[in-house]
């Protein structure tokens, strides 16, 4: 196969059951990462299919040589639990946060220690059982870079009688470079269990079955105070420079307008600032609502915060929705883009709140919008 070959063209052929050659994995890896990650490692780990998740595996084994299994046990005493972020925020409230809740019920003396970037710490900034450790992984750089992230990271993880929970992170490259001896690395592996359960419903099993304990999703940020009328209702349209994800601006802002005919204030997060910032706000002025709106500018824990004194939120599948889903507030997640029913199946929010999943991808944006004027008949809290 050509050295010059696509990611794009690499991936359709690893689907394809065709082995590359390692030379040629290792070219993709380091010379082009801004494409190797998002095309082929991320289609293929995300695609919750053990195939394709035992592809990527064996394409990391380029890097990463294999080690013999192992089971892990548990220390007697643990004084220190490591647990791994997920790196992205919205994995952290959904998978993370129920792992960082069975552990501090689990080892009550122990210290709990979220190794996590500053973002996702704080989410967890209020809780006062919960330290961190601040990690920045390297979303950007070559395989090289990224394995020299977590050879460094685990010198930096060093204490008497520990154990590290990995929810299947990114830092490890999903579960292939412990960070302390194996006997005492517990990996969950999110993306090849071969169920269609919520990943809410996996990662509480395998806590039950790893360590007779579970735990709850939640969210600890320091608390904004509003000042605004009730009720309230949290936006967001936010997708991460993934315009799959979206629908139209005209939909976003009629969608606007509708939570202005029921709620007597609306706050609209502006994202990370920048094109997403400025398509969010032409579409809260073209809803003609804006004497109800107020938009927040800030970190994503302190929307989180906001979202937690709501009403409601609505938006797309994004962290905002696991917030809402943690905080128990009712929601309404429009889910489009997605790359699999599994997928959507998997990442859709679980929590004590309402929750309305629209599936946006089998739907128009008309038949959307009805959904939503149906669902907003629904008695306010």
């Amino acid at each position: 196969m050509s050295a010059s070959i696509s990611c794009s063209e690499a991936l359709a052929a690893i689907r394809g059951g065709e082995r590359l050659p390692p030379e040629l994995i290792r070219s993709l890896g380091e010379d082009h990462p801004t494409d190797f990650f998002p095309i082929i490692v991320e289609s293929l780990a995300d695609s919750f299919d053990p195939t394709q998740a035992a592809a990527y595996e064996e394409i990391m084994r380029v890097w990463i040589p294999s080690q013999p299994p192992l089971t892990a046990v548990v220390p007697s005493p643990v004084e220190t639990v490591y647990v791994l972020s997920r790196v992205t925020l919205g994995a952290d409230i959904k998978i993370t946060s129920i792992i960082l809740d069975a552990m501090k019920r689990r080892f009550p003396d122990a210290s709990i220690i979220l190794v996590a970037g500053r973002k996702s710490i704080d989410l967890f900034e209020t809780d006062a059982r919960i330290w961190h450790i601040e990690a920045d992984y390297p979303r950007r750089g070559s395989v090289s870079h990224r394995l020299k992230f977590a050879q460094e990271l685990r010198n930096r993880l060093d204490a008497p009688n520990c154990i590290v929970i990995d929810p299947d992170s990114r830092m490890t490259q999903l579960g292939l470079i412990p960070l302390c001896e194996p006997e005492h690395y517990f990996h969950f592996p999110s993306r090849t269990a071969d169920s269609a359960d919520n990943l809410t419903d996996l990662t509480q099993s395998w806590l039950e079955k790893t360590f007779g304990q579970s735990g709850k999703a939640h969210i600890a940020p320091r608390r904004i105070d509003l000042d605004d009328d009730r009720p309230r209702a949290a936006i967001s349209f936010g997708v991460g420079e993934n315009e799959s994800k979206r629908i139209s601006s005209n939909f976003e802002s009629q969608v606007i307008r509708k939570l202005a005919d029921k709620f007597r204030t609306l706050w609209i997060d502006r994202g990370v600032g920048g094109e997403e910032a400025r398509r969010v706000t032409a579409a809260a002025e073209a809803s003609g609502a804006m004497e109800h709106i107020r938009f927040w500018e800030g970190s994503f824990a302190g929307f989180a915060s906001i979202i937690s004194q709501c009403d409601l939120y609505v938006g797309y599948d994004s962290a905002g929705q696991h917030a809402a889903a943690a905080a128990g507030v009712p929601l309404i997640s429009i889910f489009k883009g997605a790359p699999s029913d599994r997928f959507r199946r998997r990442w859709s929010p679980s929590g004590s709140g309402r929750i309305d999943v629209m599936n946006a991808d089998a739907l128009s944006a008309q038949q959307c919008l009805e959904q939503i004027r149906a669902l907003l008949n629904y008695p306010s809290p």
